[in-house]
């Protein structure tokens, strides 16, 4: 069965840099578009990034204004998120995503695979 596993969270200084991976298996991964998601405690989960399958465009939220990167590696099955100059407000549970078929690219309903999700906590 499809498994994404996420990894790499943990506390952070403010302006610090974490790195996030997703480990996927039981899936293609050249054909899904990858995704980020975070939650943060009392608030709905809402989209960071994504990495289309075909072209290759990135889409980010505005919140991450070129501070984040999401990348992936087809032939090792990950995906990444390279977070840098990292916010309070970006504490966070940060989740991985995958989907095949259309939607509107920020709404949940449009993936269908979801990992667990891993905690990032950056501290002022």
């Amino acid at each position: 069965q499809v498994q994404l596993v996420e990894s790499g969270g943990g506390l952070v200084q403010a302006g610090g840099s974490l790195r996030l991976s997703c480990a996927t298996s039981g899936l293609t991964l050249s054909s899904y578009d990858m995704a980020w998601f975070r939650q943060a405690p009392g608030k709905e989960r809402e989209f960071v990034a994504r990495l289309s399958r075909s072209t290759l465009s990135t889409y980010y939220a505005d919140f991450v204004k070129g501070r984040f990167t999401i990348s992936r590696d087809n032939a090792k099955n990950m995906v990444y998120l390279q977070m840098n100059s990292l916010e309070p407000e970006d504490t966070a549970v940060y989740y991985c995503a995958a989907g095949d078929r259309s939607g509107i690219i920020y709404y949940t309903s449009t993936y269908d695979y979801w990992g667990q999700g891993t905690q990032v906590t950056v501290s002022s």
